[in-house]
């Protein structure tokens, strides 16, 4: 039924020790993508691939050592590229080419990386089911019939299905940790400012940050030791000392033992995380992973986050308005998507935006335009800036008492496509669309800043089928040393993401 799959340091490894040449690897990948039948990608150039590989080998031959030097990568098609095309998964992009690389990209090659092209993404990362992408559909590597989330779902299948052992993205209400929990593979949001937004194509700007994808905890640490630090053309950048995350994960925390690492670590679980709407099969999945971290040590404690049932709908009120703002440069004149019918430069401006962008893209510049126009500003952005402020209030009680919060990552495991989740609850709105209730579990996080990791604790089985489940760990602001210590402790424990769909690619 599954296969396990190569990590970056096992990749590295090969590599460094002339076992597989990075020439190789790159022409294997690259026929791996021509074949590729999940959808993952969007932009790919070999001569430009091929090109990185050549100067990676060379560098190893020579004896440089960078830290991933050699190792293969994919970018989110909302992080620009000078050697691929970005298009953010939108038509009024579709053949747009950055003259710069944003500095996500530049640090990944910096540590030796090679870029092998960019992913699906839902328009504008409007999404959590990548099937807002103008290019088509995306597909869960575990199941065809089943989305893989979104809006990072290109990458998270891309991992998933083998094609590479890492892939950038970028999470908004959740748009790393849900496509990986329903790919089963590992994906952590850092603390809002950790990376830096230079060249990510804003969706909302108080909320969009990158992060990478990867197969385990360990993998996810080695690439955030090359994406994060200080950048000075970025203002919400955090001006901090640079860390090192891969180091030292093995070790037990300092009250921990070889047999109980997690021994002091408290996690808090809050009561309205298992609540109506949640499936049961999730629910039983992440009790049985607070059960594994339990038997490591850690100390389970009820907590409590009142304003998560009006999370989303906050969140839906804040991204949109300032989705508003950031796409309004789209307009037909300086750059993209330009209509060939217009007797104004007024219908110039309409028809570009209405044939360039999609439903939902167009929904939310909508909702957004709305919410910040004279007369509802006050009874609606205002109020969910009370809101968003409100979570954060109870995420802070909440580390008051705890070192993490742990819950579901989604509600739900992967849907099918062109259905909707079955979700219900205090948030069950008439002309909603489902898919947002897919992120009562992660928003809260993004509205507060905060760092949170999703890593794989089970499978659905839908139709002798399975798809995947994941468990989320939320931490304090700059605390991703702690939740990536104790991930990593479930996952040496654990073998949920050694496994990987088995399929050819």
């Amino acid at each position: 039924m599954v296969k396990k799959m190569h990590t970056i340091s096992h990749i590295k490894n090969l590599l460094q020790q002339r076992k597989l040449g990075a020439v190789e690897l790159a022409k294997d990948i690259l026929v791996k993508l021509e074949n590729n039948p999940f959808g993952a990608t969007l932009c790919v150039d070999h001569e430009a691939t091929l090109f990185e590989a050549n100067k990676a080998q060379e560098l190893i031959d020579s004896g440089v050592n960078k830290p991933l030097l050699g190792v293969p990568v994919m970018h989110k098609d909302v992080l620009v590229t000078k050697n691929w095309k970005t298009t953010a998964g939108s038509k009024i992009l579709s053949n747009y080419k950055s003259p710069f690389d944003a500095e996500v990209v530049k640090r990944l090659s910096g540590s030796g990386m090679i870029c092998f092209g960019k992913t699906s993404c839902d328009e504008f990362a409007m999404g959590s089911a990548n099937q807002n992408c103008a290019f088509g559909k995306c597909f869960n590597p575990w199941d065809p019939r089943a989305i893989p989330g979104g809006s990072s779902g290109g990458s998270a299948a891309a991992v998933a299905s083998g094609i590479v052992p890492a892939a950038t993205g970028t999470d908004t209400g959740g748009s790393i940790r849900q496509p990986a929990s329903m790919c089963g593979v590992t994906g952590i949001k850092p603390t809002y400012g950790r990376v830096s937004r230079w060249g990510l194509i804003a969706y909302a700007s108080s909320l969009d940050q990158a992060g990478p994808i990867a197969r385990s905890v360990l993998d996810c640490a080695l690439l955030l030791d090359s994406m994060i630090g200080f950048d000075s053309k970025d203002s919400t950048s955090l001006d901090i000392p640079a860390e090192n995350f891969s180091n030292n994960l093995d070790d037990p925390f300092e009250s921990g033992t070889l047999s109980k690492p997690l021994t002091g670590i408290r996690i808090g679980v809050p009561e309205e995380y298992f609540s109506v709407g949640l499936a049961n099969d999730v629910a039983i999945a992440v009790k049985n992973g607070i059960k594994s971290l339990e038997n490591l040590g850690a100390t389970i404690k009820k907590v409590f986050l009142p304003a998560t049932n009006y999370a989303v709908a906050a969140y839906y009120v804040i991204a949109p308005a300032e989705a508003s703002s950031n796409l309004s440069r789209f307009d037909g004149v300086r750059f993209g998507y330009r209509s060939s019918v217009a007797n104004s430069l007024s219908d110039l401006y309409i028809n570009s935006r209405t044939e360039g962008f999609g439903e939902e893209v167009r929904r939310r510049i909508l909702v957004g335009t709305f919410v910040l126009s004279h007369g509802y500003y006050d009874a609606y952005y205002m109020q969910a800036l009370k809101v968003r402020r409100l979570v954060s209030l109870d995420f802070e009680d909440a580390f008051k008492g705890c070192d993490l919060v742990l819950g579901p990552t989604s509600p739900t495991a992967a849907w099918d496509h062109d259905k909707s989740p079955n979700i219900t609850g205090k948030n069950d709105i008439a002309g909603v669309p489902k898919e947002y209730l897919a992120d009562i579990y992660t928003v809260g996080a993004s509205l507060g800043g905060y760092p949170a990791i999703s890593i794989p604790c089970g499978f659905s089985e839908v139709d002798n089928a399975k798809r995947p489940i994941g468990l989320q760990l939320i931490g304090p602001k700059l605390h991703e040393k702690v939740i990536l210590k104790c991930a990593h402790m479930f996952q040496k424990d654990t073998d949920w993401h050694t496994l990987s769909p088995n399929k050819e690619i």
